[in-house]
């Protein structure tokens, strides 16, 4: 029988990117040097995190058999909804993102509770849970033992979730990479705790939308990397801590509906970077802080619904990049500062429900960013200074009702109905925001009577004359 010999060395030349005719030294490097080849199978992951991560699963969601269908989970084929991976330093791929309730992502089980085994993902980096926890009550629990909470996460998601109920766990502060952390639209509730603000990565914090209680910590000012603050729709008590004025980098603050009380804080005015600030149905009251008008980066400002009970004060006209501007229902007195016309960029200006006096500014008239403008029910008075291209642009986004005082001019009447009078006249201009109650409607029927009883006593009275002259 003839034996034939394997060569020392079997290459496939069609896989080849060079000749073998080369030197074979040269050969040598060449093939030492191609990267390692692509059918070489990849690790899987320890057996320790898969079993962690299907646990989860199978406590969140019912829509597939996880252990069953993915038993190898963030391999590239077939791809698992709701997870992301990533190859860590040991060339084993690691659960980095985790995200359930909205579609094509896993959706959660009524049955479903807060998984607190998320925090045992040694290289968990993301977790997003909405609309989740909607019919079984859960809690939203960190691991008391540091060693088992990750260090890897940096943003915690939680919104929506109408069975997520209790307090904010102090031991969230063991999560010290965390960036980004909204809890918004549950149930929490509880005082905030102070721990959360040694959390100093923190870009963004959102607790709106839940039932928390208390007043708002003094350590506010430790954040120092806050860029986005949400706590609005609670029920905070106290005043706004002077230490918002140490978060240099905030460019969105939101208080508003809440019961917080006193003054807006002097510190304020250092934030230079504040874009938005919302502070609207409070019990705030007194003075605006004296650097108001440093606030040059400020683009919408919202304090309705607040007890101020004082002048408009005139340092607004100097926030030029201010577009939305909502003042209402908050009781102040005096006249409309002439210097609110400079706010070239308004979009919006809301001042109704006030004790204002005296005459709009003639400068309103030149707003031409403006669509949206209500002074109603005031006490305004004089002649409305607006042309009828203004009043056309406007439209129905511009109140004027309930001021008695005020009137339109009657070459300007007929463009359009803003609730005023027309001056010299004593007909009554019907509301746009006030339509009359259908038991104040003149009645059809006397409407079409009223012109024929004219005509007849017309008719009779000529007749009368007639007969005289004869």
């Amino acid at each position: 029988m003839l034996l034939l010999s394997k060569p020392p060395l079997y290459l496939d030349t069609m896989c080849l990117p060079f000749p073998l005719s080369l030197p074979p030294l040269l050969l040598l490097l060449l093939l030492l040097s191609l990267p390692p080849s692509t059918t070489t199978a990849t690790k899987t992951m320890l057996p320790s995190e898969s079993e962690t991560l299907f646990k989860i699963m199978e406590s969140m969601s019912s829509d597939q058999p996880w252990r069953i269908s993915h038993p190898t989970p963030c391999q590239p084929s077939p791809s698992w909804p709701g997870i992301e991976c990533k190859i860590g330093k040991d060339n084993r791929p690691h659960v980095s993102r985790l995200d359930f309730g909205t579609p094509p992502n896993p959706s959660c089980k009524k049955t479903a509770t807060f998984p607190s085994l998320i925090f045992s993902l040694p290289f968990l980096q993301s977790a997003f849970f909405f609309n989740c926890f909607t019919h079984t009550k859960t809690t939203l629990s960190v691991s008391q033992n540091r060693a088992s909470s990750p260090a890897s996460l940096q943003q915690l998601s939680l919104r929506s979730n109408l069975a997520l109920s209790g307090p904010i766990p102090p031991q969230i502060s063991d999560l010290k990479s965390l960036e980004i952390l909204t809890l918004s639209q549950n149930r929490l509730s509880g005082p905030i705790p102070s721990e959360i603000f040694t959390l100093r990565r923190l870009i963004h914090l959102d607790l709106s939308y839940n039932v928390l209680t208390g007043t708002i910590p003094m350590q506010l000012g430790s954040l120092r990397n806050l860029q986005g603050l949400d706590l609005s729709y609670n029920s905070l008590t106290g005043s706004i801590p002077d230490t918002v004025g140490q978060l240099g980098l905030l460019q969105k603050v939101d208080f508003s509906s809440n019961q917080l009380t006193g003054s807006i804080p002097n510190g304020v005015e250092k934030l230079g970077l504040l874009v938005f600030m919302a502070l609207s149905n409070n019990k705030l009251s007194g003075k605006f802080p004296k650097g108001l008008e440093k606030l040059q980066s400020l683009q919408y400002f919202i304090l309705d619904g607040n007890p101020m009970h004082i002048p408009l004060p005139l340092e607004f006209g100097k926030l030029v990049k201010l577009q939305e501007l909502r003042l209402a229902d908050s009781g102040y007195s005096g006249t409309i500062p002439e210097s609110f016309s400079q706010l070239k960029n308004l979009s919006t200006l809301s001042l109704q429900n006030n004790r204002l006096t005296g005459e709009i500014p003639v400068g309103f008239g030149s707003l031409s960013h403006i669509y949206h403008m209500n002074l109603s029910r005031n006490m305004l008075g004089g002649v409305v200074p607006f042309n009828a291209s203004f009043l056309k642009r406007l439209g129905r986004n511009l109140d004027l009702s309930g001021n008695p005082g005020l009137c339109v001019s009657s070459s300007e009447a007929h463009s359009l109905k803003v609730g005023v009078n027309v001056c010299g006249s004593s007909d009554q201009i019907a509301s746009p925001a006030l339509p009359l109650k259908n038991s104040q409607a003149p009645s059809p029927s006397l409407l079409s009577i009223k012109p024929f009883f004219l005509y007849a006593v017309l008719c009779v009275l000529g007749l009368h004359h007639q007969m005289f002259l004869v």
